[in-house]
């Protein structure tokens, strides 16, 4: 019998970042490249699972990015809404204190572990992948006995998989 791939929440910087013109910031042109190097192989290599949250926060914006941004996410399977998400994120906004333009990141999260993904794909420094809140929602969590997804970005991904090869 096969092995189960690893599960991952995409998150909407994912798509953002796929989809983007090439960044004059180099910071972030790298990124969007390990995005795209990371996205050719993904489906392949991992079970990888968005949420109606990334689908509304992906339709904001230009129109023909919104058309990009949604044609990327075709064929990964959206989360089926889950009462246990809306209450999680609601102790995750408090926990991380987040500002209210960014509670729909504790939703991500809160997606993430109520369905028990093994990672979080995200490019979000700021509230989700850092340490501070890896920390935070390890000790949430854990004394809940709730799932603890890894909050990493495509790049972590990436070298997992090259770390995997034979």
């Amino acid at each position: 019998m096969p092995e189960a791939k690893p599960s991952v929440y995409v998150e909407t910087t994912i798509p953002s970042y796929l989809t983007a013109w090439p960044s004059r910031d180099l910071v972030v042109a790298t990124h969007q490249q390990i995005t795209n190097v990371w996205w050719r192989d993904a489906k392949d290599r991992f079970d990888l699972f968005t949420s109606q949250s990334v689908l509304d926060e992906a339709t904001s914006g230009d129109p023909q990015a919104v058309i990009e941004r949604l044609r990327s996410l075709q064929g990964v399977p959206v989360l089926p809404p889950d009462p246990r998400v809306e209450s999680v994120a609601a102790e995750y906004i408090d926990l991380l204190k987040l500002p209210p333009k960014a509670t729909t990141d504790a939703v991500h999260l809160a997606y993430a572990v109520v369905f028990e993904m093994t990672y979080l794909a995200t490019w979000n420094m700021r509230h989700l992948a850092n340490s501070l809140t890896m920390r935070r929602l390890t000790e949430f969590n854990t004394a809940r006995s709730m799932h603890v997804p890894l909050v990493v970005t495509p790049e972590y991904l990436l070298e997992f998989v090259e770390e995997d090869e034979p």
